[in-house]
This record gives C-alpha cells, sequence and structure tokens, in this order.
C-alpha cells in the first residue's frame, strides 16, 4: 500500500483503516464525513471523520467506520505497540425499506459514535471487546426504539491489523434492549452476543426489533450460560462518580441513571468473589466482597470492602433517586444525585433521579 501524504504529514494510519474496510467491501467508495474544525482546536466533535460503506450481506444495511481514535498521520505517542487508543469503532444499521447504496444513509449514528468519543477523549478510558454502556436512553434520540444500551464486540468481518502505527482493533458497537442488557450483565457481553447471533447477523442493529430474548429457546441458552459461569462484567463506566471526606464519614456520589446498573451487579460479582469496578471520568472505585467493612481511599482510586451486612444493606436501601444513603457501621454513604441527559450541543433533555 502506498502510504500517501497530507504536505509533510503521513497519512498512513487512515491508509490502514481504508485498506481494511476495502478488503470486506472491494470496489466501493464510502460515504465520508469529516469533521470542519478538529477537537485540538476547539471543536465539538473529537473523531476526525466516519466513513459509511453500503452491504447487501447477509441482510442491507449500512457499515460505518471511525477515524480517529487510533493515530491516522504520524506517530505520536511513546507506545510502538498500539496505535494511539488501540481500536476504531464500527457499527451496523439495518437498511430501511427502499435503502440502497445510492441513498443517504441515517446520520444518527455518527452522533452516536462522535459522543462516544468525547467520553474516551475526555476520560482516558480505553474500551475492549466485551465491554457495555448504558446510552441512558434511547440509542437513537427521539426514535421509539427498544435499544437502550451497546455492547462492545471485535467486528466479525475486521480482524485486528498491524498499521505503521502499531496494532489496531475494529470495535463493533451493537444496540440491545434492557433485557439483553441484564442478561450480559449476569452472564458475558460475548456469551449472550454469540447465542444471539443466528437471530442477528453480524450483530447487525436493528432499531425496531423487539427483544431477542422473547424467544424462549434463546432465552434458556442465555439463562443456561449464566448459571454455568457466573457474571464476567467485572467493570461498569459511570458518568458521575466521586468521594469525600468529612469527620470519617465517606462519601460516595453516584448518578441516578448508573445506581440500578451498580445494584444489579454487585451481587453478581460479589456474591460470586468477584470485585466490582465502578470507572468514572478520573476515578475508579474497587468494591470486594470480603467478611468486615473497609475502605482504602487515594486521590484518584479507592477499594471498598463490603460485608455481607451492608451489602444487604445497600441493595435494600438505595434508589436510583436523589438523598444520601447510610451503610451499616457508620463509615460510608452514599449520595445520589440526578443524571442530567443532554443533547450533542451539551442542552439539558432529560433529569433521572
Amino acid at each position: 500500500m502506498d502510504q500517501q501524504h497530507r504536505g509533510d504529514i503521513s497519512t498512513a494510519g487512515w491508509d490502514a483503516i481504508n485498506a481494511a474496510m476495502a478488503a470486506v467491501h472491494p470496489g466501493q467508495t464510502p460515504k465520508h464525513y469529516g469533521t470542519l474544525l478538529s477537537y485540538t482546536l476547539g471543536g465539538n466533535d473529537p473523531l476526525d471523520g466516519i466513513s459509511i460503506y453500503w452491504s447487501e450481506v447477509p441482510r442491507p444495511h449500512w457499515h460505518y467506520v471511525t477515524y480517529g481514535f487510533s493515530e491516522l498521520y504520524d506517530k505520536q505517542s511513546d507506545d510502538l505497540a498500539e496505535s494511539g487508543f488501540g481500536f476504531e469503532l464500527t457499527f451496523r444499521l439495518a437498511a430501511a425499506a427502499g435503502d440502497g447504496p445510492d441513498g443517504e444513509p441515517p446520520l444518527w449514528p455518527m452522533n452516536l459514535l462522535q459522543n462516544v468519543a468525547r467520553y474516551v477523549f475526555s476520560s482516558g478510558n480505553v474500551f475492549e471487546t466485551g465491554h457495555h454502556l448504558d446510552a441512558n436512553g434511547p440509542i437513537a434520540q427521539d426514535a421509539q426504539t427498544q435499544l437502550r444500551h451497546l455492547a462492545l464486540v471485535a467486528d466479525p468481518q475486521l480482524p485486528a491489523i498491524d498499521t505503521p502505527n502499531g496494532r489496531l482493533s475494529f470495535l463493533q458497537l451493537v444496540g440491545v434492549t434492557d433485557d439483553e442488557m441484564g442478561a450480559i450483565k449476569r452472564w458475558s457481553t460475548l456469551g449472550v452476543l454469540d447465542v444471539l447471533m443466528p437471530a442477528m447477523p453480524l450483530w447487525i442493529t436493528e432499531l425496531e426489533r423487539d427483544s431477542l430474548l422473547a424467544d424462549p429457546a434463546l432465552a434458556a441458552q442465555v439463562e443456561a450460560g449464566s448459571q454455568r459461569e457466573g457474571s464476567s462484567t467485572g467493570m461498569l463506566f459511570v458518568e458521575t462518580l466521586d468521594w469525600s471526606v468529612d469527620e470519617q464519614i465517606t462519601t460516595l456520589v453516584l448518578g441516578a441513571g448508573q445506581v440500578a446498573s451498580v445494584l444489579e451487579l454487585l451481587p453478581l460479582r460479589l456474591l460470586h468473589d468477584k470485585p466490582l469496578v465502578v470507572l468514572g471520568r478520573e476515578q475508579q472505585w474497587r468494591f470486594e466482597p470480603g467478611v468486615a467493612d473497609d475502605l482504602q481511599l487515594d486521590d484518584d482510586s479507592a477499594r471498598c470492602v463490603l460485608s455481607d451486612d451492608s451489602l444487604r444493606a445497600m441493595l435494600q436501601d438505595m434508589r436510583a433517586e436523589r438523598g444520601i444513603y447510610p451503610l451499616p457501621g457508620g463509615r460510608l454513604q452514599v449520595e445520589v444525585k440526578p443524571t442530567l441527559l443532554r443533547d450533542g450541543e451539551g442542552n439539558v433533555i432529560l433529569e433521572i433521579g
């Protein structure tokens, strides 16, 4: 592959993504949407651009790919093994009736991808296959859809590649329903998605679909996997996470929009002798099971051992409503603050809690 240049700047990373996509969609010129004002110059969109391809198989759909999580131009980081964050995101959206390669693809997935990028760029948290996100509402704003969560899995048609700037993986975002996400938390992202793949080929996202777990056979396979292996969800990304210490009492601050997920995962992890790490933009809080409560705090990380009594109290008393919820022992309390959902321009569109 010949290396292109923009002036004296190499585009080797960009070219490597193009080559990978060309292998999946040979001979196709994608529809590309670039960013007018770069993030580094004060723009609102972290990604340099997003390309969209058309595919007829296994069913007609649009295939989106990002440019910007990896190093697209000259090598900047000291990590020679990985390119930038080490991944780019893809997304597959089922085509609507009448869509075709000459038509215009929906633009809302680009807003979704840019929103995910804002989180990664501001927090530094790197995604991997198996991770998942709560969209805090429909994945397409104002859409009538049951898909309110996103799972990440290796794009089934795009293996990891070696670029001149380091290794690069392609992680596909997959829209899932509330009960499908519940199943993922009780078992694992890859386990659930593998079971669902015959009904959701290539994990193509279809906004109009119902939960695939309405099929008793699929639901039984998922439940069997959960009973056999337990929960593999060890990390939970949240928008609001903070803590403070006043007169020997530590106050853990969580957003109301994430409380349900925390409460759902805690027993699935701690009761199986596994920790749960809650990750915020700049801090992380690690819950661990133990005989007696214990707290160890640093500026940006905390280790919290919960006894069975404290775990039980947390599960019984906490709500996704603003307020302060004390735990037994008098050393720890949880403050729940409202979660504010914003549109792409930063305007508050919904308050939770």
